[in-house]
């Protein structure tokens, strides 16, 4: 199957991913789970600290800029929730899934 494996411009008139498409770029994400109806995906990072959760938040925010594509960040003491959902089209997009891939090669 051929995965996406960068970010593309997107557009409001696309459909979001139907769910079987979702739980197959899923399949080569561990940790990583379906959300709301498969309109989200979210993954929680564990840390030593806050700091270090901290650090992590900045590194996923530097991509998020990089690569035009933002998620929700939810931080506290040793965690870091990363989770996408494309707004524009209220549900996944093939972005999601690579910026997933992405956040989970940062260092950290």
């Amino acid at each position: 199957m051929d995965k996406p494996t960068k970010c593309v411009p997107c557009s409001s008139s696309l459909p979001p991913l139907e769910k079987e498409k979702c739980e197959e770029y899923l399949a080569d994400l561990p940790g990583w789970e379906l959300l709301d109806d498969a309109c989200a995906i979210a993954r929680k990072y564990t840390f030593k600290n806050f700091v270090q959760a901290m650090e992590f938040a900045e590194k996923v925010g530097h991509l998020a800029e990089e690569m035009g594509h933002h998620p929700v960040l939810t931080v506290g003491w040793g965690f870091c929730q990363v989770r996408f959902k494309t707004s524009k089209i209220n549900g996944l997009h093939a972005n999601d899934f690579v910026m997933a891939g992405l956040v989970d090669k940062l260092p950290g």
